[in-house]
């Protein structure tokens, strides 16, 4: 499995940010409602945080030596996967936020009600700590290299011949 690339994260963001900006036009000429979530989103968000932290804080501590009971590889593989996906979700909200927001920013001294910028900034905060919090976690669940005795040499890679080398 490979690991989050921060150049993907980036890369999502940027294209969720021109989609949110386009839907912001789209929605804006066909008289309807910005295209934001509600506030109640938030909770969501946070759960899946708090859920993702403490999956990943039980592979680190496991990780880390304190092996009272043995750890489910399953769970380990799920709590990697879970990180990733909280770290794309997250890119994903807070680029479509950032887009509307970036579309609105000419209209903002015109509102007599800014509830909707602090609501915008709301949702990508929230991104934002999505994408911290699957970074981190994914962190958690690396295993440290295996070490090797002073002055050992690396085994070497067995040739495969063109074979995928698969256990």
């Amino acid at each position: 499995m490979r690991t989050i690339r921060p150049a993907w994260l980036i890369v999502v963001t940027v294209v969720l940010a021109v989609l949110g900006w386009v839907g912001t036009v789209l929605s804006s000429r066909a008289s309807m409602a910005l295209p934001v979530l509600p506030l109640s989103s938030l909770i969501t968000m946070g759960l899946i945080v708090v859920v993702c932290w403490i999956l990943g804080l039980k592979v680190r501590r496991w990780r880390d030596g304190k092996r009272d009971k043995e750890l489910d590889p399953l769970l380990a593989a799920r709590t990697v996967v879970l990180a990733q996906a909280c770290a794309y979700a997250g890119a994903v909200l807070f680029g479509w936020h950032l887009g509307i927001l970036l579309n609105q920013v000419p209209t903002i001294s015109m509102r007599a009600d800014l509830g909707i910028v602090w609501q915008l900034l709301a949702m990508m905060a929230g991104g934002l700590c999505m994408v911290a919090t699957g970074v981190v976690v994914e962190r958690f669940c690396k295993l440290p290299p295996d070490d090797t005795e002073l002055g050992a040499e690396p085994k070497e890679k067995r040739e495969t011949h063109g074979k995928e080398g698969y256990a």
